[in-house]
């Protein structure tokens, strides 16, 4: 597949940065403004949910944006591994019993995010920030596999 998706390799990643990050978004967008509507009852909105809510719009579209995507996403990252022991690990201990598989994939996915930077298609390489390397931390990184 390396050879076949390779070459595309910077903007699969766009793309994945953009889809996670507006996906992220919608959720802070359905706690602060009921939008979209949910079918499952929310919590209510006390200040630590509040937060929670601005953290995940404001950082999801930095992070579909790719404006200092790298903080953005540690930042939601570390949000989504305490919701996932506030909210989760107690109802169980594996995330597909307690309703934390949302919450575990986007605190790795972030993590990812955030250490490989914003990559093509961002704000951040716009404006020539690090954090907009092109996408090509694996090439810098590893030898090339013929």
């Amino acid at each position: 597949m390396d050879r076949f998706l390779g070459k595309f390799s910077p903007y699969v990643y766009a793309i994945l940065r953009i889809v996670s990050g507006l996906m992220f978004a919608s959720y802070g967008s359905q706690k602060l403004f009921g939008f979209p509507p949910s079918s499952q009852p929310g919590a209510p909105l006390d200040a630590m949910m509040t937060l929670a809510g601005v953290i995940e719009l404001v950082g999801g579209l930095m992070i579909a944006f790719g404006f200092l995507t790298s903080i953005a996403a540690f930042i939601a990252s570390g949000q989504m591994a305490v919701a996932y022991f506030m909210a989760h690990a107690s109802k169980g201990f594996l995330p597909i019993q307690n309703g934390g598989v949302p919450a575990v994939l986007f605190c790795f996915l972030f993590l990812y995010i955030a250490a490989r930077g914003s990559g093509v298609w961002s704000i951040d390489s716009l404006i020539g920030r690090a954090g907009g390397r092109g996408g090509h931390a694996r090439e810098d990184n590893l030898p090339a596999n013929g």
